[in-house]
């Protein structure tokens, strides 16, 4: 096992990875920014290093002094979390260069995941199923007319490098594709440096359903069951579901069969999401996510395993210590994730947090860095809490939810904690007959 691990990233990740290496006996090592330098993930931590000023590009993405941090330290291991420089296969490669441990996947499969193009290529000769659409990158106009003329519009254009929406653009018909292929392929370009897109089907009423995976180093692959990540506002998920009130348990297990399947055949290693459209009881495959999940919360309170505690034993050559079949799913999760924005414009709402007090009770779970006093900074992703809950039944999660949400306190700042709470009143959702579409159009209607 390690001597101690360095955590690259900052927040309520930080904190999670935090608590797993503290229960394993492991000594951690906090990494920030000086706009952080009261951050709990600093305050809890064995150790910390200041790596730079505010801006991320110069502290949180500062490899060498990430490096230089974990040597000064003695930290053999570097665990990344989310987000930052997680799923950067040049980081895991300078990593094991300079003789520590990288806790994720492989440089070779995060370098392939990252490019949708190549997953998709690698997922088909694996037996994933896929969404009709190109066979590689669509280099011209001419081509990209070819494509859409046989798998038929609506198409979506998206960037080959990228996610989170950016570099992703609909044609409904043959007279919008030249614009939406040129502002895909600009707004690639300008977020990815990689102007490189690819063509799929357009679904209009798909599901997002991912499934979460672990691999050992000694080719055992196990997956712990689907998340419905279908509620999302401009291609950023805000709630998750485990497992899908729309999936059954006989849907699961065969997605799973070929999932692990495949990835046992790549000789896959550490945790992975495999992410699915699903219409009309039909999966298709759009990307492998080469890192820990935001949601990962929800699996864990359905199947009882710490996954960051199986991240961190798996990169130090330990084997799974159960199969498949000692996986097993009770009750139901809810997250939602809260964020300081104004829950009507969604405009950042960084500031000083005057009073703060989390829900608890039975099945309640907040991953959060926030206390009284701390200050929100400007600089980073607007997440600043995790709300979980668990229940033997949909139905009753979702008035777990409800009650949790009531009690949730944050003062001083704007958040999305009502936008949550109608979420959670509304009859479409409570249905679970929702689709990745629905939430737009209910934001949009307020």
């Amino acid at each position: 096992m390690f001597r101690k691990i360095l955590i690259a990233n900052r927040g309520e990740i930080a904190l999670r990875i935090q608590r797993a290496c503290r229960e394993l006996g492991i000594p951690t090592v906090a990494v920030h920014s000086t706009a952080d330098a009261e951050a709990m993930h600093v305050r809890l931590a064995d150790e910390s290093v200041c790596i730079g000023p505010p801006p991320a590009r110069d502290s949180y993405l500062n490899i060498p002094a990430i490096l230089s941090a974990a040597n000064i330290t003695g930290a053999d291991a570097i665990h990344p979390g989310y987000g930052f420089l997680s799923e950067n296969a040049g980081f895991a490669e300078m990593v094991e260069a300079h003789g520590l441990t990288f806790i994720g996947p492989s440089p070779a499969h995060i370098r392939m995941m990252g490019d949708k193009i190549a997953a998709k290529a690698a997922m088909a000769s694996l037996g994933v199923p896929l969404v009709p659409g190109s066979a590689g990158e669509v280099s011209d106009l001419d081509e990209a007319a070819a494509v859409a003329a046989r798998i038929g519009y609506p198409v979506l254009i998206k960037a080959a490098a990228g996610g989170g929406g950016r570099g992703m653009k609909v044609a409904t018909s043959a007279d919008g594709l030249e614009e939406a292929w040129r502002v895909a392929r600009g707004e690639a370009k300008a977020a990815f440096g990689n102007d490189a897109v690819y063509i799929e089907k357009y679904l209009d009423r798909p599901r997002h359903i991912e499934m979460q995976v672990m691999a050992d180093a000694h080719g055992r692959v196990v997956h712990f069951g689907e998340r419905d990540c279908s509620l999302q506002r401009r291609h950023q998920k805000l709630l998750e579901e485990a497992g899908s009130p729309a999936i059954t348990p006989e849907q699961r297990d065969a997605l799973g069969v070929t999932v692990t399947a495949g990835l046992t055949k790549l000789g896959y290693r550490n945790a992975g999401t495999l992410e699915f459209l699903y219409q009309d009881g039909h999966f298709a495959f759009i990307e492998m996510n080469t890192r820990l999940q935001v949601e990962h919360p929800v699996t864990e309170m359905v199947c009882g395993i710490d996954l960051v505690r199986e991240q961190i034993r798996i990169a130090a050559g330990q084997p799974l210590g159960y199969t498949q079949s000692d996986v097993t799913f009770t009750g139901h999760a809810i997250e939602c994730r809260i964020t300081a924005e104004d829950p009507d414009t969604f405009t950042p709402s960084p500031g000083r947090v005057t009073a703060f007090h989390a829900p608890g009770g039975l099945g309640v779970r907040v991953d959060s860095a926030l206390y009284a006093g701390y200050t929100v900074p400007p600089f980073y992703d607007s997440m600043i809490a995790k709300l979980i809950v668990h229940a033997p039944t949909r139905d009753e999660a979702i008035a777990r939810m409800r009650r949790s949400l009531a009690e949730f306190v944050v003062v001083g700042i704007k958040t999305t904690l009502p936008l949550h709470a109608r979420i959670l009143e509304d009859k479409t959702f409570q249905s679970g007959e929702y689709t990745i579409h629905w939430l737009e159009r209910f934001v949009a209607g307020r």
